[in-house]
């Protein structure tokens, strides 16, 4: 009999060895999307080209100081000029979707106050139907951060009710141009990011925000941020009214909404801190999404802000009720979380008006691996924890993870040689999936996993300092040389069952 435990024990071992350490595509469903991810003024380039309008981070890039390196998104990739090549690459990798946004300013260089741009359009049209003549699915974002500069000095964009209108102008170009050949929409992306980081940190365009959270010269950081956010909020269900009246029923297809989704740890296991994870919950994730399921904000951001949250009035709530048909959560790391109502916090990684402090360390020890951006750790735990969290509270619905990835950081003296085995973002992608496939085995309707990104791009506020690409660009010369982790996401679409970190079991035909 103990030979016999022994054996069993040997070969139940070797059975969770193997489905903690590998992964193979069937685990997955056929119909589940696997993909890659991009957004418009990260890559595109051609700022002016076409009769493109300028957008906020157009302006925002040529202002002195703003950008680590002091570089812009001018050129970028020059996927405008390249993306035949670059869906090439995709045809490569072997994914069966693409997760992209439209220039707002491509297509309205004035938004509703001027002409549709029809050579914006035209180049939309020839990304959606090469995509699609390579068997890959088009995961449309109407909005990824960049506006037309026009309506941030008509009516201070964001700030202002006018921009409902706007967006669902915008929207509706979208979806009559384009709608006939996309099945996935989403509104935005990481609004509960921008909406922070360009009105209470000031770091993005308008760049407004007022102390202590940063040092701007006009703004109200615990004010507009919400202004802002319920500006959003209303833009999204408007463009979803428009699209469900008018084109969903006829075109079979789907939207919904992308939140930047960090996991928040209780830094120590006291009720305190416990409360502070949770209302950091309802500060970033719920501030965006309760509207939409529930049709007002969580109750403690009503308690703690008062007045300067903005009420929905009866004909809103009706506008927002159950306005999307999918969750899109863009999940990288993991925090600790300390509550700041009963004790005391620095003013670094304070988030003053949720009232806690955020921190990757605890008892000297790390949450979890450091990556290339500051304060950003490998816990892959975490997006079974943010998947089986949303599930909880919003019905599960279906979720698609729209942003999974790894940065490394770079400077001018490294080569492409000193990127290409990237290791840790091998095993980043690895353990991460795995842990996205426990969510689902224990009932998630998660239905699609988007790597970012395709290539490395202009990455926001670090420039080209911070490195994300499946694939390694040297801007000089726009040359695109395929990672480890291409390679490894390639032999798994391929239906390869591979450990994490084996280069020895990377497929020489990619």
């Amino acid at each position: 009999m103990g030979s016999i435990h022994g054996l069993l024990f040997i070969l139940s071992l070797q059975f969770f060895v193997s489905n903690v350490y590998c992964l193979h595509r069937s685990q997955f469903k056929p119909s589940f999307l696997f993909g890659v991810g991009t957004s418009s003024y990260q890559i595109e380039g051609a700022y002016l080209e076409d009769n493109k309008g300028l957008s906020n981070w157009d302006v925002f890039a040529h202002t002195q100081g703003k950008i680590k390196d002091g570089c812009n998104g001018d050129i970028a990739d020059d996927h405008y000029h390249r993306y035949l090549e670059d869906i090439e690459l995709m045809t490569k990798l072997g994914v069966n979707s693409y997760r992209f946004s439209i220039s707002w300013s491509r297509i309205l260089p004035k938004g509703r106050f001027g002409d549709v741009n029809m050579r914006g359009i035209s180049f939309y049209n020839k990304v959606i139907d090469a995509i699609l003549a390579k068997g890959i699915e088009p995961f449309v974002t109407i909005n990824h951060f960049d506006i037309p500069q026009e309506l941030l000095d008509r009516y201070g964009a964001w700030l202002s009710a006018e921009i409902r209108k706007d967006f669902g102008y915008f929207a509706e170009v979208c979806f009559k141009a384009f709608s006939d050949r996309v099945k996935y929409w989403t509104t935005f992306n990481e609004p509960n990011l921008v909406t922070k980081f360009s009105y209470m940190s000031g770091k993005y365009p308008p760049g407004r925000c007022s102390s202590p959270f940063g040092n701007c010269t006009s703004g109200n950081s615990s004010l507009e941020p919400y202004i802002a956010a319920h500006n959003m909020i209303l833009s999204h269900a408007t463009a979803v009214d428009i699209y469900r009246k008018h084109y969903q029923e006829k075109q079979g297809g789907t939207i919904g909404i992308v939140i930047a989704a960090k996991w928040y740890e209780p830094l120590r296991n006291i009720t305190a801190d416990i409360l502070a994870a949770k209302r950091a919950m309802d500060f970033d994730h719920h501030w965006f999404l309760d509207p939409i399921f529930f049709g007002d904000y969580p109750s403690v951001m009503r308690q703690i802000l008062g007045p300067n949250l903005p009420t929905f009035t009866s004909e809103e709530k009706n506008l927002l009720k159950a306005k999307l048909d999918f969750i899109g959560i863009n999940q990288y790391t993991t925090t600790y979380t300390k509550d700041c109502i009963h004790s005391s916090c620095t003013i670094d990684n304070y988030d003053g008006n949720a009232l806690v402090f955020t921190t990757g360390e605890r008892n000297g020890n790390l949450i979890g691996t450091p990556t290339g951006l500051n304060n950003y750790y490998a816990v892959p735990w975490g997006i079974e924890k943010v998947v089986m969290h949303m599930k909880e509270r919003y019905n599960n619905t279906p979720m698609y993870i729209a942003e999974n990835g790894y940065s490394q950081a770079s400077n001018s003296s490294m080569t492409a040689a000193d990127f290409v085995n990237d290791i840790e973002r091998t095993n980043f992608i690895h353990d991460y999936l795995t842990y996205l496939n426990s969510a689902i085995r224990k009932g998630a309707d998660v239905r699609g996993y988007f790597v970012w990104t395709l290539i490395d791009n202009f990455e926001w506020l670090f420039g080209y300092t911070l490195r994300f690409g499946l694939h390694h660009v040297d801007f000089k010369t726009q040359e695109r040389t395929p990672r480890m982790s291409a390679k490894w996401y390639s032999n798994f679409l391929k239906g390869s069952k591979i450990a994490k970190g084996f280069g020895s079991e990377m497929s020489s035909e990619y």
